[in-house]
């Protein structure tokens, strides 16, 4: 996740272990004709969509452009080891691909690190780019003003509920809750009525990485109120303030009080998998604080597929802390192709993105990866909007989501983050000793930029 080799997580052997790249595989050989493309294959040896769709562009980028070819250059990993591959092979031009798949959230890191290339020349002249919404041009767009990659989709998050389970407990099947203690009566409730079965999840420590902090920590902190996490007024990161507190106290009361999976599993890098392809479609989890994307799993070309998903779940928004307004919050991220600044072949490389950016292309991908759109011509689509069940309310929750500060620390941040919630999670740590180590880790990473609440 960090953006530095000083920083890197994991070493680089154990990375390539995990990946499924070859070091002949990733930019050498320098060929004029040929676009190589780099991208995060699941962990999931079912999980296969993404692979298919970019080998259906492949087949029609080679039909469209006699004698060129496409190279597809999969790293199979988890997503903090593949930011760390795919900023070890973007730093030489002897392995630079020359399309690289970027998360939202990292991109900022990795164009302060120089990695990346501007794309101010070709999209003014890209007939597709007034169709992109605001938000997410402004999700690749860094500090200096340039816009640096081409984003695909987005996601909201939300709760996800076993209707079975529910019944069992006696909670109702129109479940809204109202604020965070409702969600943690229903939990309790399920504990005490239906043994055996994982009251509720919300991701947390280091493993689970971005999934831990953005759709566990920042789905609470962002229901605190306010700028809660960073002040664009002031230009400077909020340290001490009650809502960080009280959300690490949220977390710290689901595993305390073994409302959650057990800790071992809880911190494992692969329980969103677990999450998605066990205990939800066994009827193992009550309640999953979880992403749009959730439903890609089930279908019939998913990695479980599961025809009765949409008669046994439900989904509500998740409440602000107390219920204030505007009583819901989400959070959405995204990813986007880019370009390496060392990509040897980038005039060929930005063909294959606006390859896979037709019309049609754009609504395929949308619909078979479960993305919320991020194209007004995809939106109106009448096949995304019959995609898949849910998809009307986890649309409409882009009303009320929040972005990540789109800073090049933020990946820092966000590891700080991590570790906070991980010590509260294993009770290493007390809530209000974990908060002042993010404090003192906080002014590590940003120096002056912190405003005290």
């Amino acid at each position: 996740m960090r953006p530095t080799a000083p920083l890197i997580l994991v070493p680089l052997a154990a990375v390539l272990a995990a990946s499924s790249l070859t070091a002949c595989g990733a930019g050498s050989g320098g060929d004029p004709d040929t676009v190589r493309v780099a991208y995060n294959r699941s962990t999931d040896n079912k999980v296969r969509f993404k692979d298919d769709f970019l080998a259906s562009v492949k087949k029609q980028f080679e039909k469209d452009h006699p004698g060129k070819k496409v190279k597809l250059v999969p790293i199979q990993a988890p997503d903090n080891d593949y930011a760390t591959k795919a900023q070890q092979m973007m730093r030489s031009p002897k392995t630079a691909p020359d399309l690289v798949y970027e998360d939202t959230f990292r991109i900022n890191s990795d164009i302060k690190a120089g990695y990346l290339k501007p794309l101010d020349d070709y999209l003014p002249k890209w007939d597709q780019w007034s169709r992109f919404v605001d938000t997410a041009k402004a999700a690749a767009r860094a500090e200096d003003d340039r816009t640096y990659g081409v984003p695909d989709g987005t996601d909201t998050r939300g709760l996800w509920f076993n209707k079975e389970i529910f019944a069992k407990a006696g909670l109702p099947a129109d479940w809204r809750p109202k604020n965070w203690a409702e969600i943690l009566t229903a939990a309790r409730t399920v504990r005490k009525k239906v043994p055996g079965v994982i009251p509720l999840n919300v991701y947390t420590g280091k493993g689970p990485g971005e999934a831990a902090v953005m759709q566990g920590f920042e789905m609470l902190l962002y229901g605190t109120g306010g700028d809660p996490l960073y002040d664009p007024t002031a230009r400077k990161w909020v340290a001490g303030s009650k809502g960080f507190r009280d959300s690490l106290g949220f977390v710290r009361t689901v595993y305390g009080e073994k409302l959650g999976p057990d800790v071992s599993d809880a911190l494992d890098p692969n329980i969103g998998t677990r999450v998605a392809t066990e205990l939800l479609p066994e009827g193992r989890l009550a309640i999953a604080l979880d992403g749009s994307w959730m439903g890609q799993h089930w279908l019939d070309t998913g990695a479980k597929p599961w025809p009765e998903w949409n008669k046994k779940l439900g989904q509500a928004p998740m409440p602000t802390q107390n219920g204030q307004a505007p009583g819901r919050v989400s959070m959405s991220g995204g990813w986007t192709w880019a370009i390496p600044a060392k990509a040897k072949n980038p005039d060929l490389a930005w063909e294959f993105i606006t390859s896979m950016q037709t019309p049609a292309n754009a609504v395929e991908w949308t619909v078979v990866d479960a993305q919320i759109a991020v194209r007004k011509d995809v939106a109106a689509s009448p096949r995304y909007l019959k995609s898949m069940p849910g998809i009307d309310f986890f649309t409409s929750l882009v009303q009320h989501t929040h972005y990540r500060p789109a800073l090049p620390v933020y990946p820092q941040v966000s590891t700080a983050i991590g570790e906070a919630m991980e010590k509260v999670t294993t009770g290493d740590a007390s809530v209000a000793d974990a908060a002042k180590e993010y404090d003192d880790q906080l002014r590590t990473i940003v120096g002056d930029a912190v405003i005290t609440r």
